[in-house]
């Protein structure tokens, strides 16, 4: 699914209008209704409405749910900013004079001064003062209704956005300035802000509403960044053909682990196993042939000079995809390895923990990483690689990420609540899957085997990353309704990798 941005939303609504031949105030119609459906399914007509609106279309949004509650028996109680500066737009106009009309409800516009009503922690709050029309940030008395309104134990609604929150940047914004929604009604696609854990605080839960924009307008409509969804993942995945053999889903070498540190490679050596992969052959310290053999079975070793970690990589037989990082450890020898590695190396790999590890320890072989390759950092791993100040926020980490793909040409999965797939191309691809369980020592290493497996079996790696990522987040989700989030541990992500592909193969 496409993420787009608000030039593009706009651009959406008006070949909606035009291709449907309707007016825009009817479009309108059809948001305000799905938002009035979603209140009436969740609250009684006894419940206090409070529904603040703004001048602009956002405000003759919730005018018009206001007239649609009240159409159902709710009385809402609608204040109208209306103030000297600013004038209606011409939907909020037309939705104020349709409420006036409805006779006998309680509504004030505000052209001046302003009382605010009192607020309890029975009341619901609907915000629709400014919302994805906002361009700058909130000023003057807006300012002090939005903190008025954050610190009342009302449950705050917001629609389409929270006013004060912008879609796509907000660096630089007053966060006191923001409403603080408990639930958002949003249209069509959530907007990148959206995915920005800095940002979950103003959004609550995030409902997306369909009103049946155009889909000829949606499908010509670029973008550069997209969701991925389990049906997208369906349409890559075929079945086995029943000639192959184990070359033929190919083979992958594995550089991990290191003295103590044994439980990544495996971690990653089962992933890479369960998700298909033909033959998977693990480089480590000699000292972990015994653990290897036995926690792995399927797979080759290839002991080390060394009995504690990694001193030398040299591909000596022909395989399909490399790996390396996964508990590999950061000593001398082992950077020495990969620095000898790197520049000597010249196909795309994935690069996992250590192996980032030790790149930053060695900023200059940053450009010595194969063009094309695929790095997998969780936010640290990132920040060590490519900031030189502390990093406060993830829109700025992900800017910085947009930025460093482009620079290395490598594709960066930048790990999180919602993992971010960022390509050379500018393209990025979010992923919809996982849950906070899976918040755990070894899922990151699951998520290496499962992604250089699938390089291994022939999709392309930008193909791979997205897949792998939507597959282990899948397989998080299946662990997690078995043993609840918080007892969900890495192997419990392996285990549920087949019925994780069986579930997203089932339509």
């Amino acid at each position: 699914m496409k993420i787009f941005t608000n030039e593009a939303i706009r651009k959406i609504d008006r070949e909606t209008i035009a291709a449907e031949g309707i007016s825009e105030l009817d479009l309108m119609e059809r948001a305000a209704s799905a938002v009035a459906f979603e209140i009436i399914s969740r609250w009684r007509a006894s419940k206090r409405m409070v529904i603040f609106a703004g001048p602009g279309n956002n405000g003759g949004d919730a005018l018009a749910v206001a007239r649609m509650l009240y159409e159902q028996g709710y009385r809402p109680e609608v204040f109208l900013f209306n103030i000297r500066s600013s004038h209606l737009s011409e939907c909020c106009e037309a939705n104020r004079q349709r409420l006036l009309d409805m006779g006998d409800i309680d509504f004030t516009e505000i052209v001046d001064n302003f009382t605010p009503p009192e607020l309890g922690a029975d009341d619901v709050v609907i915000d629709g003062l400014f919302g994805s029309g906002l361009h700058s940030p909130l000023k003057g008395g807006y300012t002090s209704l939005v903190q008025y309104i954050n610190n009342s134990d009302a449950f705050i609604v917001s629609i389409d956005m929270p006013s004060g929150l912008f879609c796509e940047w907000n660096e630089g914004s007053d966060r006191r300035n923001i409403i603080r929604a408990d639930l958002t009604f949003t249209f069509g696609a959530k907007r990148l802000s959206f995915f920005f854990s800095e940002n979950a605080e103003f959004i609550g839960q995030c409902v997306v509403l369909d009103i049946d924009l155009d889909s000829q307008a949606v499908a010509s409509t670029p973008s550069d960044y997209y969701l991925i969804e389990k049906e997208d993942v369906r349409e890559k995945l075929q079945d086995l053909d029943p000639f192959i053999n184990k070359y033929d889903n190919g083979t992958l070498y594995l550089i991990a682990g290191s003295y103590g540190m044994m439980g990544a490679a495996i971690l990653a050596c089962r992933g890479a196993l369960r998700i298909g992969t033909g033959l998977v052959k693990v480089h480590g310290p000699a000292s972990a042939n015994t653990i290897m053999q036995t926690s792995c079975p399927e797979a080759l070793f290839e002991p080390d000079s060394s009995d504690i970690c990694t001193t030398s990589i040299n591909v000596k037989h022909r395989c399909s995809v490399i790996a390396l990082g996964p508990g590999m450890g950061t000593s001398d020898e082992t950077i020495d390895a990969l620095d000898h590695f790197l520049k000597n190396y010249n196909k795309p790999c994935l690069l996992d923990a250590d192996a980032l590890n030790g790149i930053a320890a060695r900023p200059m072989l940053l450009r010595s990483i194969p063009k094309g390759s695929v790095i997998t950092p969780h936010t640290g791993e990132f920040d060590r690689l490519f900031c030189n100040k502390n990093i406060t926020t993830d829109e700025e980490r992900f800017k910085r990420a947009i930025n460093a793909s482009k620079t290395y040409n490598i594709t960066i999965v930048l790990k999180g609540h919602y993992t971010m797939i960022v390509r050379p191309d500018g393209k990025v691809y979010i992923n919809s899957s996982g849950n906070p369980g899976m918040a755990t020592a070894g899922s990151g290493d699951v998520l290496t085997g499962v992604i250089s497996g699938l390089i291994a079996q022939g999709f392309s790696p930008d193909d791979s990353v997205w897949m792998g990522v939507y597959i282990h987040g899948h397989s998080g989700d299946l662990a997690a309704a078995k043993v609840g989030e918080r007892s969900v541990i890495a192997s419990d992500i392996i285990d549920n990798l087949g019925p994780a592909v069986i579930d997203i193969k089932r339509l």
